[in-house]
């Protein structure tokens, strides 16, 4: 039986203090003397294993190759929320969470909802776009970890979490979210540097998933669809992207690894453009597993991608 000092679940936000209830401490997190961490998708696990290093058994919920919109958990998953000493997701994205974490109380459990306290922008889904001047069809973009510098902050947040479980490795987690925070920081600035004076700022991607990496370098990101990948874009909508990028003379539709690339390469035909990969990372590939691909390494893939579109 799995021994926490907690009688309440916690939420950790950010870089807010962790408040605990009195009650009977103890040392003990798991038989093999390791945290149990459950987390939603590709980039919480990263995140997390980054800083639990050797004193966590990390999982995601998520296997790799599935686009985590519209995943949903079975039984075997709910067992796992259920039973983890704490459970980390992004926010937005699980739309199943809440319900998940109230179906499996567990008054030793840690959440951490790792962009919470983050200022979100809004997206708009495409099937809601007539809506906007009404007030409706806003919703806020969950797609902060394509930032490296939100990304930062989502690595303190976890960090934060794993210490309010585990302080007897307090150190541990702190150097361990630091060196991985020096790296973040390495990245934006190769970020910044190398698309400080590209020639285009606008680039088109399949669907909205890089607002926050276009805030943060000054660009312009053009979805073709919303916030969800599957969304199909209506025939105006198609119009619209079409005589933009033929106006702006754009070269390059991006698309991604987990959705049908069709509406992208439809577009690349109509304009005689090629298609390129932008990687949402919000799952890896098979294909990005044999290469030993990470965050760092596929966000240097899109800069790259990114860098020689907007130069063309």
């Amino acid at each position: 039986m799995k021994s926490l000092w907690f009688t309440k679940s916690l939420i950790v936000t950010g870089l807010s203090t962790v408040l605990m209830t009195t009650g009977c401490a103890s040392n003990t997190v798991s038989s093999d003397g390791k945290l149990d961490v459950v987390t939603s998708f590709y980039p919480m696990y990263e995140f997390t294993k980054q800083v639990a290093g050797e004193h966590a058994n990390v999982v995601a919920l998520i296997p790799a190759g599935s686009e985590p919109h519209d995943w949903e958990p079975s039984a075997k998953d709910m067992k796992k929320v259920k039973e983890a000493d704490v459970f980390i997701y992004n926010g937005g994205v699980e739309g199943w969470a809440e319900q998940a974490l109230q179906s499996t109380a567990n008054t030793k459990r840690v959440v951490v909802e790792a962009s919470k306290g983050i200022d979100l922008i809004e997206g708009i889904h495409q099937e809601e776009e007539e809506e906007e001047e009404e007030g409706h069809g806003h919703e806020l973009d969950p797609h902060v970890w394509l930032s490296p510098v939100l990304a930062q902050r989502e690595v303190e947040a976890i960090a934060q979490g794993l210490i309010a479980v585990d302080p007897t490795h307090k150190d541990d987690y702190r150097n361990n979210a630091d060196r991985y925070i020096t790296k973040l920081k390495a990245l934006d600035g190769t970020f910044r540097e190398a698309l400080a004076s590209v020639k285009q700022k606008e680039f088109v991607t399949q669907h909205a998933a890089f607002g926050y990496l276009a805030k943060e370098y000054g660009l312009t990101q053009v979805p073709i669809a919303g916030l969800s990948p599957e969304e199909e874009p209506a025939p105006d909508k198609m119009a619209d992207i079409i005589e933009f990028v033929k106006e702006k003379q754009v070269k390059t539709i991006f698309f991604e690894t987990l959705v049908d690339p069709k509406v992208a390469t439809t577009i690349a035909k109509e304009i005689n453009a090629h298609t390129d990969v932008l990687n949402p990372l919000e799952g890896l590939t098979a294909e990005d597993k044999k290469n030993n691909l990470d965050y760092i390494s596929v966000m240097t893939n899109n800069l790259q991608a990114l860098k020689k579109a907007l130069d063309e």
